[in-house]
């Protein structure tokens, strides 16, 4: 499948993964900092951002749709950062593809299978009647009953746009993600990767606890792990700095 994404700067690619629900626009001032040292390309997975919908979904697909761009764009060596769902994704393309990844970030996520966790989340979404509301302010008072955090209702309400004058919808292929949650949180194949990699997690996150670093280490031979002590999930939102700081004290190295 021929994804979406938006190239910034020059020099050595670096392609950054958004997470489940996000597109290419959440890391938008991080790309634009990392484009002073990279040629950062920002994409769009299947089934978000400005990516086309498809009825499968899996993570074998969205490093096969990664591998098509990167033939298009004639790249044969990368930098690869993904954050959650797109961590996962880098993880399963540096497993099929390691001969193209020079260097491997993975902000938040393991390779184990995850409880699933994102009720809420989907009930809220699905509380938005698209055919009558007229505002992302009204979309954002009918997901207020089920989803109570400000900051993830803005998060999850930068997915609607104008489909035409009047008319709010969905960049996100809700439907689809809701079907293969499972696929989604599933476990990755347990497969050695002796990349040079680098974890990023959150020191209020429980995405990746201690228990989980020895099954890491077994597999991926050369890997670094940082935790940043003021962030949860999204690290790369809410401690910018100390974000930005690791991941080019990484690829800069």
């Amino acid at each position: 499948m021929k994804i979406h994404y938006r190239i910034l700067g020059e020099g050595q690619p670096l392609i950054i993964l958004h997470g489940l629900f996000g597109y290419s626009d959440n890391w938008q001032t991080h790309a634009k900092k990392l484009a002073d040292y990279f040629k950062v390309y920002l994409v769009d997975q299947r089934n978000h951002g400005l990516s086309p919908w498809s009825e499968e979904f899996n993570y074998d697909l969205m490093a096969g749709d990664l591998k098509e761009l990167l033939d298009a764009e004639k790249l044969e060596s990368i930098y690869l950062l993904g954050h959650s769902m797109g961590g996962k994704t880098a993880i399963r393309f540096s497993q099929l593809f390691p001969e193209m990844v020079e260097k491997l970030l993975v902000v938040d996520i393991g390779i184990k299978t995850y409880p699933s966790h994102h009720d809420s989340i989907l009930k809220g979404l699905k509380a938005i009647d698209l055919e009558t509301i007229t505002s992302r302010s009204e979309a954002e008072e009918q997901m207020l009953p089920f989803i109570p955090s400000f900051g993830v209702r803005q998060f999850l309400l930068k997915n609607l746009y104008w489909e035409e004058k009047g008319k709010l919808a969905w960049r996100m292929n809700i439907p689809v993600l809701e079907r293969e949650i499972d696929v989604i949180l599933a476990g990755l194949p347990k497969v050695e990767i002796g990349i040079p990699s680098l974890f990023i997690r959150g020191a209020q996150s429980d995405y990746i606890v201690d228990e989980d670093l020895d099954t890491l280490e077994s597999l991926i031979f050369d890997m670094d792990l940082v935790t940043i002590e003021n962030a949860g999930h999204w690290v790369h939102a809410e401690a910018p700095e100390e974000f930005m700081e690791a991941v080019l004290g990484f690829l800069l190295r």
